[in-house]
């Protein structure tokens, strides 16, 4: 009997080829995009003369487009990996509020901006190295990604990742209010919930919703739709 196929899920959670250790870097990132960019450009190129006599001139041009957004992803990358490896020096604070990051943020407020930039984002490492460079003629203390960073890390995901999970649980939900039978209208397995007159409807009563999330919370280790805990963390 053949194995069966891989879902797209299972391939897209398969990263285990993209890094050598249990977590990739920025610099193994920054070397994945480049080598997609230039597989872009050779096939865009291979497909000004395909087996078969079709113009392809669209599908050309945009793998080229798409390349270059690749390539720039590949240098800002590159540029990261260089600002954690700590080659890069930082502003201590931000430049137009003096607000601190990284350790530093711990305990700070910062509403006004979407709270402390404990985790800093790409564009705000940007900027502070932008305001690094100007540290002799304005007088900015600089530190280095490693040193503020020390002791950060351990438990924490992106937002992506926090989303996709969210999304992965609301499925889970879905798919297991069908499996269960509606105290309400007496839907069964594999029936959507139906008004008094009978009408089929796509939202499930509260109680049969309620249940599924209770039994998909519990596999998961849910608590709402917030892990309790991030896995490998």
């Amino acid at each position: 009997m053949t194995e069966p196929y891989e879902t797209a899920a299972e391939t897209e959670a398969d990263t285990n080829g993209l890094m050598t250790g249990r977590r990739i870097t920025l610099d193994e990132a920054a070397a994945w995009l480049s080598a997609t960019d230039l597989r872009l450009r050779q096939l865009a190129r291979a497909l000004e003369a395909p087996a078969e006599p079709v113009e392809l001139e669209p599908t050309i041009e945009s793998l080229r487009s798409e390349s270059t957004r690749l390539r720039e992803l590949a240098e800002r990358m590159h540029f990261l990996a260089r600002v954690t490896d700590g080659d890069v020096p930082l502003a201590k604070v931000f430049r137009d509020t003096g607000d601190p990051w990284g350790v530093a943020a711990r305990d700070s407020d910062r509403k006004a901006y979407g709270g402390p930039a404990i985790v800093p984002t790409q564009w705000q490492l940007i900027k502070l190295a932008r305001d690094a460079e100007r540290a002799e003629t304005r007088g900015v203390e600089t530190t280095t990604f490693p040193e503020a960073m020390k002791g950060i890390g351990i438990g924490w995901e992106s937002k992506a990742a926090t989303a996709r999970r969210r999304q992965e649980r609301n499925a889970e939900v879905a798919a297991e209010v069908l499996r269960k039978t509606c105290k309400t209208c007496e839907a069964g397995d594999g029936e959507q919930c139906r008004t008094k007159s009978g009408w089929p409807a796509e939202q499930p009563h509260v109680g049969r919703q309620r249940d599924a999330e209770a039994d998909v919370d519990a596999r998961l280790g849910y608590l709402g739709d917030n892990p309790v805990a991030v896995p490998d963390a």
